[in-house]
């Protein structure tokens, strides 16, 4: 399975900073030695890539670093060479596992899932929004014409639904604090807002419900999964109560959706603010580890099929 890395792209932060930039790296250094995980580089998006999504003087304003003051403190970093790069390579990280999870049924981008971003605005540690570009590129490069966006990180998926709201091909589900940022949500196709304190078996029967309905609704041809780890208990951000069984069950019912369409998943890691550190990693590998065997299966099930 595929595995797009971005870590040694630094995005300079000063010091204190409250975004944990030091996850990815983390993350990486705990699953490269996962037997059939290959690790691969992430390239850079480009900026046609990043105009199916994005508006061109936002995109030459990001480029140039000429973005106004409060346009850059409502992303959260300052401005750099660095957060341009960096930021070019978590979209592009997305676009190629959509690409691989195409080949091989599922794939992985180590950073990803900036679903705070807006057609022309960062917010939220946000500069560009990874799955509404990959999403699109894959429509236009491979001819998919439906793709579903699950988005589970805990925090509502806000420029993502902003900038698909008017596009029925791309189907946007988000599952999230009611009473979390961003405090002003924007219409997902689908939205679960989830009460502070929600347990495993309550968020569990919420995503039932809620892939039911996109089953109903809604025939994608690929889905791009963002798997948050800050729906766990020990999340400063979150205030959501799930334990780690509960946020492996999110992902297996994530996966084994995309086995029952068959149909190719693309994972992005999306938020994590853990107190400890070590509890958000671990989290990230979990989601990694179960997307593993999810890829272990379809494989061995083609290969049965090719003997």
């Amino acid at each position: 399975m595929k595995a797009f890395y971005t870590d040694h792209f630094v995005l300079p932060l000063p010091e204190g900073h409250r975004f944990p930039m030091a996850k990815y790296r983390l993350t990486r250094e705990q699953v490269e030695q996962l037997p059939d995980l290959n690790l691969v580089e992430a390239p850079a998006a480009t900026d046609t890539q990043l105009l199916l999504a994005h508006d061109p003087v936002y995109l030459q304003r990001v480029i140039t670093g000429t973005l106004a003051p409060q346009a850059q403190r409502e992303i959260g970093f300052p401005w750099s060479p660095g957060m341009v790069e960096r930021s070019r390579r978590s979209v592009g990280a997305t676009i190629a596992a959509t690409n691989a999870a195409l080949e091989g049924g599922i794939a992985v981008n180590l950073a990803g899932g900036t679903h705070h971003a807006y057609r022309d605005k960062g917010s939220g540690f946000c500069v560009f929004n990874d799955a509404a570009v990959a999403a699109r590129v894959m429509q236009r490069t491979h001819g998919i014409k439906r793709v579903a966006i699950i988005d589970l990180d805990v925090h509502q998926g806000n420029g993502t639904a902003s900038i698909l709201k008017r596009d029925p091909s791309i189907f946007t589900l988000s599952l999230h604090g009611e009473k979390n940022f961003p405090f002003r949500k924007e219409p997902s196709d689908l939205d679960v807002g989830l009460p502070d304190g929600c347990t495993d078996d309550e968020y569990l029967t919420a995503l039932d419900a809620a892939l039911n309905q996109l089953t109903d609704r809604f025939k994608p041809e690929l889905l791009i999964y963002l798997a948050g780890a800050d729906p766990h208990e020990a999340d400063r951000l979150g205030r959501l109560n799930l334990t780690f069984a509960g946020l492996q069950a999110r992902d297996d019912r994530v996966f084994a959706f995309a086995k029952s369409l068959n149909i190719g998943v693309a994972v992005t890691m999306a938020g994590g603010y853990g107190t400890d550190i070590n509890n958000t990693v671990r989290v990230h590998v979990q989601t990694i580890s179960r997307a593993l065997d999810h890829w272990r299966a379809i494989n061995h099930k083609q290969m049965e099929t090719s003997a």
